[in-house]
């Protein structure tokens, strides 16, 4: 039985994605990289993020999670993430919009174009538990990708 993992979406299966790793035995991390060159251009009030693919879909169990969350090298290069913390429920997993596709969305602090290139370790990937209260009765099914938790 398949517990948690990553996998390429099918849009990107020919495109030389490659899968996170833990880069130490210690880690808790999975480091993502960017699956196509991306130009962050500065941010100035009003400006949406920039969404970066990774090309990549993950699954968990039921009473699992994974957070997306930028590496600590990431503000010293400009890189912030718009949501601080991306949360991303075990039901993401291929959804019918988009096959579960995620990715880091991400402002430029800097002055200048901020240029990620493939391959370029984006962020992290960290799987985590969590915890339901005692009357918890949520019985929905999701039926879209990005941003769609809140919709009915």
């Amino acid at each position: 039985m398949r517990l948690r993992g990553f996998e390429v979406v099918e849009e990107y299966k020919d495109k030389d994605i490659h899968l996170p790793v833990r880069k130490t035995r210690l880690s808790c991390g999975y480091d993502v990289e960017a699956a196509e060159d991306v130009v962050i251009p500065p941010y100035q009030p009003g400006m949406k993020p920039t969404l970066i693919p990774t090309g990549l879909c993950a699954y968990c169990q039921d009473d699992e999670y994974y957070a997306l969350i930028n590496r600590s090298s990431g503000p010293k290069k400009g890189f912030i993430m718009a949501n601080s913390i991306g949360i991303i429920d075990a039901d993401y997993y291929h959804n019918e919009s988009n096959g579960g596709h995620f990715f880091f969305q991400y402002y430029n602090c800097n002055t200048e174009d901020l240029v990620v290139h493939k391959g370029d370790v984006i962020g992290q990937v960290i799987f985590m538990k969590f915890l339901t209260v005692d009357d918890d009765h949520a019985t929905g099914l999701r039926t879209g990708g990005f941003g769609t938790t809140d919709q009915k």
